[in-house]
């Protein structure tokens, strides 16, 4: 069974050393095969920010760790480097490629950059992402679960958030969908949740669904989301149809841990589209 830790938004420049320290235990507790980390890893994009972030990527107990940036990963403030070189100090720590893709045998992560330089908080995918996202996804196997990574959400489950859903998000969702997408992983908002896009929009016919994370390290909270983690597991058969489970994870004072607090499981499309 593949086991998918999805963390999101940990700021750091604002983590909270007991939160993140409980988080590296959950990974030992769990033992993901796999992390997928979908932005924001910094507060400022600083030198120390991500420094610090590195060090907590490298005591995750995970064989593979697949890292985007967000929008607080370019500077804000340092203007010279924000228009000439915006993503240096990330592809410093985190290496070159700002749309990484991982692949195993039952396992397609496809990320895609939604950060610009000349937006400050909104996030935009072009026509070319889009189509490359569709071919990563149409080369992909029966076997596999089949996930995009973003940084900024393309659904939410609140109004008050449309402003955040990324540009050219309805191009992408009927392209992704139609191409075998499963799973639309996001952050940005620090809000969990997960939506059924195929019952929310009545021309979409292949099951897809957003599943959305909140701020795993920070003290950047909203509301009493507090902080979570999302775990995936997923399970290739043949004697049952196909699915995968997810998992909401809290961060509790009382327990000076992250404790389970919600279980799905979704419905996937056939494996063949």
């Amino acid at each position: 069974m593949d086991v998918i830790l999805h963390l999101s938004d940990p700021h750091f420049g604002t983590e909270l050393p007991e939160v993140t320290q409980a988080l590296i235990e959950l990974t030992y507790q769990e033992q993901p095969n796999l992390t997928i980390i979908s932005g924001d890893i910094t507060q400022r994009a600083r030198t120390k920010q991500f420094t610090a972030a590195k060090a907590f990527t490298e005591a995750l107990q995970s064989k593979t760790k697949v890292v985007i940036a967000g929008n607080h990963d370019i500077p804000l403030f340092n203007l010279p480097m924000r228009l000439f070189w915006p993503y240096y100090n990330y592809q410093k720590t985190f290496g070159e490629n700002l749309e990484p893709v991982f692949e195993s045998d039952t396992l397609l992560v496809v990320t895609v950059k939604t950060t610009r330089r000349y937006r400050h908080v909104n996030g935009e995918l072009s026509v070319t992402q889009i189509d490359r996202v569709c071919r990563l996804l149409q080369q992909g196997k029966p076997s596999q679960l089949r996930i995009v990574v973003a940084h900024h959400p393309l659904f939410v489950n609140n109004m008050v958030d449309e402003d955040n859903v990324v540009k050219g998000r309805d191009r992408a969702i009927f392209q992704w969908a139609k191409a075998g997408a499963d799973l639309i992983l996001g952050g940005h908002i620090h809000l969990p949740f997960i939506i059924p896009l195929h019952q929310k929009i009545d021309e979409l016919t292949y099951p897809l669904w957003v599943i959305q994370a909140g701020p795993a390290v920070s003290e950047r909270m909203r509301w009493n989301a507090g902080n979570s983690v999302n775990i995936i597991r997923y399970q290739e058969s043949s004697d049952e149809p196909r699915h995968c489970k997810v998992e909401q994870w809290d961060y509790h004072d009382q327990q000076s841990g992250f404790l389970c607090v919600a279980k799905e499981t979704l419905k996937l499309s056939l494996a063949t589209l």
